[in-house]
């Protein structure tokens, strides 16, 4: 069932929707932008991945918890990820030529984001929004950094990162590999995104929770044994 029917309030505050304009779009263009402009192919190969996954991660989960409309996280969210890869094409970053993987990839990890964004929405109301800022500068900031200091975090923490699933996914698919290579990645964001919207379904019952969490716990054991091929 598509999970649009949660009334917000009717008029939405310009600083979310600038946030997440600044979050989803700005800030990556910028990120991007940098890298390029610094000449450094290598740098700008591995920053394509959590760059382009935090734009559809902050496009997609908060403008969705914002309007409470999952196609609208979903629709914003693939806009930004195209945004960023014309972009990174016209920086003649390496692989950012093969889209065919890619959109696959942005697409499914736009479902996940989106689905978390319109359960924030349904269960925080109004805050909805402020809790997805929250979780996406959060896993932002431990995603950028992971790449900016290699061996910084621990890999077990980083794994339990849906933004982690959707980078290496990406990562993967600017180097070259098929959907295959990036099958573990795939299987646990989109599960995720089912055992959200479960949850988003029988809200107020809260037992769904232990199903999502669960799911949560069992697909990043997924993506741990079976690794995202670099």
């Amino acid at each position: 069932m598509e999970p649009a029917s949660y009334d917000q309030p009717a008029i939405r505050p310009a600083l979310a929707w600038v946030t997440a304009a600044l979050a989803g779009i700005v800030a990556p263009v910028i990120a991007l932008t940098l890298l390029g402009l610094e000449a450094a192919p290598g740098s700008l190969a591995g920053a394509g991945g959590p760059i382009l996954a935090v734009g559809i991660m902050g496009a997609g989960m908060i403008s969705a918890a914002i309007a409470g409309r999952f196609w609208l996280g979903i629709v914003l969210a693939l806009l930004a990820g195209a945004a960023l890869l014309m972009l990174a094409g016209i920086l003649a970053m390496p692989g950012a030529s093969v889209p065919l993987s890619i959109v696959l990839i942005m697409l499914v990890a736009s479902i996940s984001f989106a689905a978390r964004g319109t359960l924030f929405a349904r269960s925080g109301a109004g805050r909805g929004w402020w809790i997805a800022v929250f979780v996406v500068g959060g896993e932002a900031a431990m995603l950028l950094t992971a790449w900016a200091m290699p061996g910084a975090l621990p890999d077990w923490l980083l794994v339990l990162l849906p933004a982690q699933w959707a980078s290496m996914a990406v990562q993967s698919a600017l180097g070259g590999n098929g959907i295959l290579a990036a099958s573990s990645a795939l299987i646990a964001l989109g599960g995720t995104a089912v055992a959200t919207l479960l949850v988003w379904r029988l809200w107020p019952r809260r037992w769904p929770y232990a199903i999502m969490f669960t799911t949560w716990i069992g697909l990043s054991a997924l993506v741990w044994h079976w690794p995202v091929a670099a």
